[in-house]
Formats: structure tokens, sequence, C-alpha cells
């Protein structure tokens, strides 16, 4: 039977912005560890299973207290998601060894049996690096691919950042992706996009379709989650409409979400007049 107490505890530890999220696959991969916490999220294989990020805070503060899992709602929730995928080992990252020390104690794990330290797997060049781009542009990275973050992070710079790693020896690298986001307490603050910014990228997709002769009319609405997207088109005599608009609506969903970083909530596509080509532009 499953036992929170067998499980082996690493630790991966430096001060903030010198690029542990950056390298924590690495290191977990090294010590064939699959589960990684990391800022409030529980990470297996690329993927979120548990938890909420913290640098999704509005505040430092906030952020320090959702990466410590300092309430029984996200205590709770890792523990269950624990529970479910059974790991053998997990590494918690952190910037010294109490707080590693803190999170493992707070979620009710075992003591940290290793840790491992950015010095031990970065150039002070690459940690000055890390730091640089910190301060200047306000990134943070989470090891998982950006993809994974669209839902949570709508409306956050998202940048994916591919790594090449090695299942290992003879076997050929593959690529991980890792997310470049710039929390909310960022000195750069938050960004908008005018719905302007909507209505020429749907119109530029009508150009490049065939079935779409023009948008008659788009409204662009922001909320918290993302942006709904409501439009009326004219569509070209001939085509079949409930495929064109279909696969319309799903171009414009991918363009928007892959040009802005938002997550679109909803998109309504309307025909609501037919163009017949003349004999000249047949």
């Amino acid at each position: 039977m499953f036992s929170i107490n067998k499980i082996k505890v690493y630790a991966f530890v430096g001060p903030s912005g010198t690029g542990k999220s950056y390298r924590a696959q690495m290191v977990a991969g090294e010590k064939n560890i699959d589960f990684i916490i990391d800022d409030g999220l529980l990470v297996k294989d690329n993927q979120i299973v548990a938890g909420n990020s913290a640098k999704k805070a509005p505040t430092k503060i906030e952020t320090v207290k959702h990466a410590l899992f300092l309430s029984e709602e996200e205590k709770n929730e890792i523990h269950k998601a624990l529970k479910k995928y059974k790991p053998e080992s997990i590494l918690i990252l952190g910037t010294s060894d109490g707080m590693v020390e803190k999170i493992a104690k707070n979620l009710g794990l075992p003591n940290i049996i290793e840790t491992t330290y950015i010095q031990d797997v970065a150039t002070e060049q690459e940690m000055q690096t890390a730091k640089r781009i910190r301060v200047t542009e306000g990134k943070h990275v989470i090891p998982v691919p950006t993809f994974e973050l669209k839902k949570d992070f709508s409306g956050y710079l998202l940048d994916p950042l591919q790594i090449f790693k090695s299942k290992g020896k003879g076997q050929k690298p593959y690529i991980s992706e890792k997310s470049i986001i710039r929390p909310t307490f960022s000195y750069l603050g938050k960004f908008t996009i005018s719905d302007n910014v909507f209505r020429q990228i749907v119109e530029h997709l009508a150009e490049k379709n065939p079935a779409v002769h023009r948008i008659l009319r788009l409204r662009a609405e922001n909320t918290g989650a993302g942006p709904t997207i409501y439009m009326e088109v004219m569509i070209v005599y001939g085509y079949n409409v409930i495929d064109e608009l279909k696969k319309f609506k799903e171009k414009t969903r991918k363009e928007i979400e892959n040009l802005t970083a938002m997550n679109v909530v909803s998109i309504d596509v309307i025909a609501k007049s037919v163009y017949v080509p003349d004999e000249e532009e047949k």
C-alpha cells in the first residue's frame, strides 16, 4: 500500500532568479525523479497534475505563501494527487535549505535525503545571465509546456523555451519545452490587447480563406479568463456553410492564442449573408 512517508524527497536549492526552474527537469532526470514541486505546482513529466502557480499571486508575499503550501486547501490538493500517482520520489525547488525543508514539512513529506545546489549545475556566468533577465524583463520559467499553462495564464506573456534533453547514453536527444512567464507582481505591469488587434487578425484570416468573402461585424470582449469573440461573416456561395464556419472558427482561435498568448474563452461565427461571385470573378 502506498504511503507518503515512503517517498524519497530530494531538493534543488538556489537564489531566486538563478535558473532553478530552467534546470529542474535536468536535475530530476539525472536522479530518475518523475515529480517536481516548484512554486506551488506539482509537475509530472512536463504536465501540471496539481496546484496553482505561485507566480500568479498579486504580490511577492502571496507568492511565498503559495510556494510554501500554507493553506489547507492547497495541501489537500497535493496530497490527493500524491495518493493518485504514488510517486517514488519528488524533487522540491526552493531558494534556501530552510524553504525546501518547510515545504516538505508543510506537505507531510519525509525529510530531504539529498540536496543539489544551483552552483553544482550552473556556472557563475549562467546564473548572472538568468538574474539579469529576471531583473530587466521580469521573466520566470515554469518546467511545463506553454500549452499546459495557456488556460491558467491567459493574458500573461508566455514564451515557449525548447531544450534538448537526452534519454540516455547512445539515444537521440529529445526536445523538452519549458514556459517563460511574466508574473502579475512584475514591475513591468499587466498588458492589454486592443480589440482592433483581434479584428486585424480575423480580417487577415478571412482574406486568405476563399470561403469567407468578408467580415461584416466583429465584437471582442476581454474578460478575466480571456477574450470572447463574436463575428458575422459573408460566406461565398458554393461552399458548405457549416463545415467552413467550423474550420474558420478553429483557425481563428488558434491564431489568436498563438499571436496574443491569450486563452480564447469563446468564439461565435454567424453566416449573415451569402456572396455570389459574378462570371468575371470566376
